[in-house]
């Protein structure tokens, strides 16, 4: 039950139980009474009223958590009944001249009674059905009759020390609806869940349909957790089929799962052409999406893989994780260097002569970026400058810079920055053999400072959860897809393309923070939702391409090429030999400028108009 509603019966309870104690103890004092012309009954009842309702205020009466009331909650009772009948007693001696002591005491009795009762109930209640789910654990409605699901329910019962006690079944084959499997009826199909789930006080939902696509188990999962109950699922159709699905391997529904996307079979060969026995170089390694890449080119058994980045402790924390899997095939080597140092990096890639360059260092804070322009163009361009020429010089085969959707049609200094960087790659592809390539896309789910694990503190703590505008919209994947897909991306690189990940349908942060909270086992009105409004920088949509970077069919699955046309190299040098003279403002508006504009200028113009 929600607070307001909550608040709303107490109150409505407590009000009931005030008016019947008045009454009944000068009723039983004066049987004969006319309760509508007895001024001293009005007066009272009117007193208690508001009193009650101050003093139970005032303790936090309607505060509590009465299913867990013990001694401290029967003194704060005792105080406001004990208050509220003084209120009475001295409002009848100022105004009547008289105090009914008999009446009060026993409206005393019966208030305290009542109320004390009223809110023990809940504790009461609690304990039974704690009792009862002790013996037969949570309240268990399973989804999917097939052989995933009767595998679960058979052991749900052979284990009941897991907790889990199956209810019902739901499947939408009507051949099985109403028949019962190991004595737990299929109760109805997917539409019937909310309802079945009130009627038969269900807590815990199970997803045992492995074979269900992305899309349709985001549908199901979204429809369970608008339900209100904690929802899990199982594991992949392989482990079901081999038997070894188990009520162990039943886990709870995260956020990923409600986006509802197909993971994509990669070209295992191709990628295993560019990486195995290869030396792969990942700048920003210990960041969200460069320690993955780092994962999931290590399943590729590299030569040597190299992990630079500038943090210590994120380099230590991936290089511990990496050695942690015993794979004696690959060299690990972490790098404390900085992008923005080119001698730095020109004597790592001489030294080492890396194969494949993944370039993922960057800053990617817009508001941060907003605040400090310079740190963005040191690290963001020139951090990518260097490495790019450092590829080009010593003759790596492959360079892919991880770029953002940020970098379309940017309003900020952290896009603009970006989409300069892809300008820097493609124009090094025109005359380098490396072959130069960007992979654009969205907001990854889960990554550090994004709003998955602000959102998730911010439950953690109570609430509420902090929502920029209710109208804004992100593109979302997942940390391992979209890494995946950058390594895919790569093998198809002939040298300048911009390529954009298939990001799906963009997903309302508002909606985002109110599924967080319900798979955090929560009603969005218990934890609150605010609007911050939207900081510098920030736009309410994002875009992959913009309506002049004719997309191209895709190359492969959820991969395309966007037809993103750089500036000249020779504007691109002159720009550069610029931009760190410029004053802030000045620098922010040229890059902006820059990065919007879709026709060629000389680069005197390009300057004096930004």
């Amino acid at each position: 039950m929600t607070h307001p509603k909550r608040l709303m019966l107490l109150g409505f309870i407590d009000s009931c139980i005030v008016f019947f104690s008045i009454y009944i103890s000068f009723l039983i004092l004066n049987p004969d009474m006319n309760v509508i012309q007895s001024k001293t009954l009005l007066i009272s009842a009117l007193t208690i009223f508001i009193a009650h309702h101050l003093t139970a205020a005032f303790y936090g009466l309607y505060k509590k958590a009465w299913a867990y009331a013990s001694v401290g909650e029967l003194k704060a009772i005792f105080k406001a009944v004990t208050i509220s009948i003084a209120a009475i007693a001295v409002v009848q001696f100022v105004g009547l001249g008289q105090v009914y002591v008999r009446a009060l005491a026993i409206t005393w009795m019966l208030h305290m009674l009542l109320i004390g009762g009223s809110r023990f109930m809940w504790r009461v209640y609690r304990d039974s059905v704690t009792k009862r789910l002790k013996l037969g654990g949570r309240r268990t409605m399973v989804i999917g009759a097939g052989q995933a699901g009767t595998m679960v329910v058979r052991q749900m019962k052979q284990n009941p020390q897991n907790g889990l006690m199956p209810v019902l079944f739901v499947d939408d084959d009507k051949t099985k609806q109403h028949l019962d499997i190991y004595g737990v009826n299929v109760a109805g199909g997917s539409k019937d869940i909310p309802n079945l789930v009130k009627a038969h006080n269900i807590e815990n939902i199970v997803i045992a349909i492995p074979s269900m696509s992305k899309a349709e188990m985001a549908e199901l999962t979204k429809s369970c957790v608008d339900a209100g109950a904690r929802t899990q699922t199982i594991p992949r159709i392989e482990d079901v089929m081999t038997g070894k699905v188990s009520v162990n391997d039943i886990r709870d529904v995260k956020i990923e799962d409600l986006l509802g996307r197909e993971e994509v079979a990669l070209d295992m060969k191709a990628i295993a052409d560019k990486l195995e026995n290869k030396t792969i170089l990942v700048t920003g390694a210990g960041g969200s999406i460069g320690s993955e890449i780092c994962r999931q080119v290590m399943k590729f058994k590299p030569k040597k893989l190299l992990l630079l980045g500038h943090g210590e402790n994120s380099i230590y924390l991936i290089d511990r994780e990496l050695r942690g899997l015993k794979q004696s095939e690959t060299e690990i080597v972490p790098i404390i260097a900085d992008v923005q140092d080119r001698e730095r990096i020109f004597d790592t890639v001489a030294e080492h002569a890396p194969d494949v360059i993944y370039h993922a260092a960057a800053h990617k804070h817009v508001p941060l970026m907003e605040a400090n322009p310079f740190e963005a163009v040191k690290n963001n361009i020139f951090g990518t400058k260097n490495v790019a020429e450092a590829a080009d010089t010593f003759g790596v085969g492959h360079f892919v810079l991880v770029s953002t959707d940020k970098a379309v049609n940017p309003p900020n200094v952290m896009g603009a920055t970006k989409r300069f960087a892809e300008m820097v790659v493609q124009n090094l592809a025109k005359t380098s053999e490396t072959k130069f390539a960007a992979v654009r896309f969205g907001n990854v789910l889960g990554s550090r400072g994004s709003v998955v694990p602000l959102f998730k503190k911010q439950i953690a703590a109570g609430g509420p959860v902090t929502v920029t505008d209710e109208r804004m919209t992100r593109y979302f994947m997942t940390i391992p897809e979209a890494s995946r897909l950058v390594i895919q991306a790569g093998t198809l690189a002939n040298g300048g393309e911009v390529f954009v990940l298939d990001m799906g349908d963009p997903v309302k942060i508002v909606d985002l923070a109110k599924n967080l909270i319900k798979l955090s086992g929560y009603e969005v009105e218990e934890i609150g939702i605010t609007y911050s409004g939207m900081r510098p920088g920030e736009k309410l949509y994002e875009e992959l391409l913009d309506p002049s970077e004719i997309q191209q069919e895709q190359v492969f699955p959820k991969i395309h090429i966007g037809c993103a046309t750089p500036i000249g190299s020779s504007e691109q040098q002159y720009i550069l030999d610029k931009l760190l003279d410029m004053k802030e403002d000045e620098l922010r508006n040229t890059l902006v400028s820059l990065a919007n504009r879709k026709v060629p200028e000389s680069p005197e113009k390009s300057l004096t108009t930004a």
